[in-house]
């Protein structure tokens, strides 16, 4: 199976979720946020085509690593690779992250024509920051998120519970940016 990636995976990172992180960044988005970060990742037809099982044996290797980001670009619109990748982060004990411009809701709705394939791919991921960026709610003191109308959902508990469960830990703003 392939998956179009906006770059090279990014290896070390320290600020796309807790501890050392890979992050995987997708290519696509639909969403066109205002004044996004990721700008160069909208077009659908960029980025590279890589094997998912390449991949896999990158997140294989890590060692030192807390756990793997999915950011992108969004990475719904490829839930299919994703959940492989995703899965095999989980059987290697890394916690997975993934960023979304959909809402939680949108995701898990029955009327979502790829609600099977985002199910699916929600089972995998840990914690889902989730909700467009909004500049006029951009907040440089927020924790791992951009815009204050994002939320960081525990997505184990909000699928058991079927509403979502905020991770209150990562609601907070930033201790020493709130300063």
């Amino acid at each position: 199976m392939k998956l179009r990636l906006a770059s090279e995976l990014t290896y070390d990172s320290i600020v796309d979720g807790p501890g050392l992180r890979m992050v995987i960044w997708t290519q696509g988005c639909i969403h066109n946020c205002y004044k996004c970060h990721n700008p160069q990742t909208h077009k659908l037809e960029g980025g590279i085509m890589v094997d998912t099982n390449y991949v896999i044996k990158e997140v294989k290797k890590l060692k030192l690593h807390k756990g793997i980001t999915l950011s992108g670009g969004e990475p719904f619109l490829q839930p299919k690779s994703l959940s492989l990748i995703a899965k095999s982060a989980q059987l290697e004990n890394l916690d997975v992250w993934c960023y979304t411009g959909f809402e939680f809701e949108y995701l898990i709705n029955k009327e979502n024509p790829l609600y099977m394939q985002n199910k699916n791919l929600l089972q995998y991921i840990d914690i889902l920051v989730d909700g467009k960026f909004v500049y006029e709610k951009k907040d440089v003191t927020l924790k791992f998120r951009g815009s204050s109308n994002q939320r960081v959902i525990d997505v184990k508990r909000s699928l058991e519970v079927n509403q979502v469960i905020l991770k209150e830990e990562y609601m907070e703003k930033s201790l020493h940016m709130a300063k």
